[in-house]
């Protein structure tokens, strides 16, 4: 699918965490996309000399289903996430789409491990909700969600629906009354262990380009080939 022009009306706004808001949009046409692709997004006259500039968002609802939804993280001095901020149902902005190789590629027998920081969980949700995951279940599949604090946590109830995925969200700076796991997503892969089986699992990476290079290390050194590690880096 070659990326085409949209026109796209604002459905609905709302934060999903302090510095997290979700916004919703009916494109003016159909919308065809693969569960972990985005959409390049125009942000009017916020380039040099007053040109356009375009950012780049992942798509957190599955092909299915409409309005599309965003799950954008504020960025202090961000173009992109201060002009998206400020949009509200009624309101329009243009959008190029489908882009992106960052999709789910099932494969015989073999498992599935998705690991993120903050809204790098958007692709994944798009995967496990879509129509494609149901019809290619992993063996097993373990979903894992890093971030600093509580209230840094989303789509907890979107995982929890789907049967056969083992979520599990890990916080670095955890309140006294957090019972979960501590620590970073990289800390809670190591205490995995030699139980786990890391050649039999295809690994998708998205988030903080800091952790995607730390799991990948990881697990080259547990023995896992290239072809088994997919990543998407979100950069600030």
């Amino acid at each position: 699918m070659r990326p085409i022009e949209y026109q796209c009306t604002v459905t609905s706004f709302r934060w999903l965490t302090p510095t997290v808001f979700e916004t919703t949009f009916e494109p003016q046409k159909p919308l065809e996309f693969k569960a972990g692709q985005f959409v390049s997004i125009v942000i009017p006259g916020a380039g040099p000399g007053g040109r356009d500039l375009r950012r780049a968002y992942s798509i957190a609802s599955p092909p299915e289903t409409r309005p599309v939804e965003l799950c954008i993280k504020i960025v202090e001095d961000g173009p992109g996430t201060n002009y998206l901020a400020k949009l509200r149902p009624g309101d329009t902005f243009r959008a190029f789409a489908p882009y992106g190789d960052f999709v789910y590629k099932p494969k015989p027998g073999k498992n599935v491990c998705f690991i993120a920081t903050g809204t790098g969980i958007a692709p994944f949700r798009s995967m496990v909700l879509s129509e494609h995951f149901s019809a290619h279940l992993p063996a097993q599949t373990l979903c894992l969600l890093g971030v600093r604090k509580e209230d840094e946590l989303l789509y907890l109830d979107a995982f929890d629906s789907v049967a056969g995925v083992k979520f599990v969200p890990t916080i670095t700076q955890p309140s006294p009354e957090w019972t979960g796991f501590k620590g970073r997503v990289t800390d809670y892969l190591r205490s995995l262990g030699a139980d786990f089986n890391w050649v039999g699992t295809d690994y998708y990476l998205c988030g903080n380009g800091a952790m995607i290079t730390e799991i990948k290390t990881l697990l080259a050194e547990k023995g896992v080939q290239k072809d088994s590690i997919h990543q998407e880096i979100y950069y600030r």
